[in-house]
């Protein structure tokens, strides 16, 4: 049975139980400027109204040929993609993740990681072994307790900026935009603050209105702002970061 060493323990592969929830074969998107997969992960511990993946939230345990059936698809995909992202779900939420991060990478693969951050010290530990990072920022302070539904989720959310900060790991920061949440003013604030903790690059996603978790998001929202008010928002934050996108 093949080895992999973790922490100087030799770990069998063919242990790797992890929950897949379902996986993008290709895209452009999720890890940028490289061509990637994305292996979403089963279990969430948030609550965002707006979530689209609520089948995704429940957590599980993995069989063994899960994580097998992915090793097996990326044996095929060698020279052909550049990278795996972890996404959810959310990832860390799985004691197996560092161990597959790791046989990823020993297959040659860069790592990408989608997380909300809400368990700093597991990401700490992961961060040595990841190329990039995509980090949820829910909303500003309580704000962001708030959306997710979750209390304390936001200090957390704090410590995981601050370690991808001082990790010199490429990352960017995202907010997913429903205007239940928002208006125009809260996300300059957020933006703002992200770019004064030193954030450059950050991408603000609209949300989708159908098959949100809470049935309310998938109604219209009376004087929600038209698209080019925040298209132009964000065209007037770029001086404050290297990159910012708004994507749909």
């Amino acid at each position: 049975m093949p080895l992999i060493a973790i922490d100087g323990v030799s770990t069998p592969l063919d242990g790797i139980r992890l929950p897949v929830a379902g996986m993008n074969q290709l895209t452009t998107l999720d890890y940028p400027d490289h061509l990637a997969c994305v292996v979403f992960l089963q279990g969430c511990p948030l609550r965002c109204g707006y979530c689209d993946n609520s089948q995704r939230m429940t957590p599980r345990r993995g069989d063994e040929s899960e994580w097998q059936a992915v090793r097996e698809f990326l044996e095929h995909r060698r020279g052909l993609l550049e990278a795996v992202v972890f996404s959810g779900g959310e990832p860390t939420l799985h004691n197996a993740l560092p161990i597959a991060i790791r046989e990823v990478k020993a297959m040659g693969f860069k790592v990408g990681l989608h997380t909300a951050g809400p368990y700093p010290a597991r990401l700490t530990r992961l961060l040595p072994h990841l190329d990039w990072v995509g980090l949820d920022v829910k909303g500003r302070g309580r704000d962001f307790d708030r959306i997710c539904g979750r209390p304390g989720i936001w200090q957390r959310n704090s410590q995981s900026l601050m370690a991808l900060l001082e990790s010199g790991i490429d990352f960017e920061c995202r907010t997913t935009v429903h205007w239940r949440d928002f208006d125009l003013a809260d996300v300059e604030r957020l933006a703002l603050t992200l770019a004064d903790c030193g954030v450059r690059r950050y991408a603000i996603q609209v949300a989708r209105t159908r098959d949100c978790l809470d049935p309310t998001y998938c109604q219209p929202v009376a004087g929600a702002p038209p698209r080019a008010m925040l298209a132009g928002l964000v065209k007037r934050l770029a001086p404050n970061f290297e990159r910012i996108e708004l994507r749909e």
